[in-house]
């Protein structure tokens, strides 16, 4: 009984804390319906392809420190995680995944910061190689961050309870971060614009969803998130080719090569000759 009363109050001092932060205006009318679907899934392999600024990015880095911290309002929370935060190079790192976890981190909550290079008392505009996070339940979270230009090979060796690929990572960081999360039963989610054309996500995610009871993927666009403004949005819309415009704006898988023609319609068909 004094265990539970002593996880209660944890918890109460956590959303007291809580209702100050960041995460709070993110749960109180920034989070939208499809960012909701993707925190509510319980599946072990998670992708949102999303437009730029639909919100992916935002999902993904909540989610991350919702689990670092142990207080994800749909999935079991644990006392320690350990998790990657993977990005295609460090530069897109410090400008974006980390931005976002610092953002949503309250300096309360963070036990230590440990660099690749720039200031510890300055994160924000240096690269980290982790983070430590004070969990709710006592413990502490080891949030790291890696750089797919690095190649595989520094990818092995670890025991993790999650991963999050921020934009496509290439398919052999792909498998080895799946053997990271084996031996604990964890997960991986992705977040992404695919900019890139049919490739193994498109194979391996997308049409593998139908197949796959741990597969789960959602589509994001402009007209989901409620803070874009709807002149800009059209104003970008009637600038950008149909392809880019299917990629950007939804979120959506384009061949972008070959003989393909978005056009193509019953006016290119002729009648049947010898």
């Amino acid at each position: 009984m004094k265990e539970i009363l002593r996880q209660i109050q944890l918890i109460e001092r956590e959303e007291n804390r809580r209702r100050r932060s960041p995460l709070a205006r993110y749960n109180k009318g920034k989070i939208h319906a499809k960012q909701m679907a993707f925190h509510k899934c319980l599946k072990r392999n998670r992708w949102v392809f999303g437009g730029n600024r639909s919100g992916k990015t935002e999902c993904g880095a909540v989610e991350t420190v919702w689990l670092a911290r142990g207080i994800h309002p749909y999935r079991p929370n644990k006392p320690s995680v350990s998790c990657w935060v993977v990005s295609v190079s460090q530069q897109v790192q410090r400008e974006v995944a980390q931005q976002k976890i610092l953002y949503y981190l309250d300096k309360s909550w963070i036990s230590d910061v440990v660099m690749s290079s720039g200031s510890k008392g300055s994160p924000h505009y240096g690269v980290i190689d982790c983070i430590i996070v004070k969990n709710v339940f006592g413990g502490t979270s080891k949030i790291g961050f890696k750089s797919c230009e690095a190649g595989r090979d520094k990818f092995q060796g670890a025991s993790l309870d999650f991963v999050w690929f921020d934009e496509e990572p290439p398919k052999d960081v792909y498998d080895e971060c799946k053997m990271r999360v084996l031996d604990r039963r964890g997960h991986i989610f992705g977040t992404m614009t695919p900019l890139k054309g049919l490739t193994w996500v498109y194979d391996e995610i997308y049409l593998n969803s139908y197949n796959s009871k741990e597969v789960w993927y959602e589509f994001m666009e402009w007209a989901d998130n409620p803070y874009l403004s709807a002149d800009e949005t059209a104003e970008m819309s009637r600038s950008m080719s149909d392809d880019m415009l299917q990629s950007r704006r939804f979120g959506r898988f384009t061949a972008g090569q070959g003989l393909v023609y978005t056009e193509f319609g019953e006016a290119n068909v002729i009648e049947p000759f010898v």
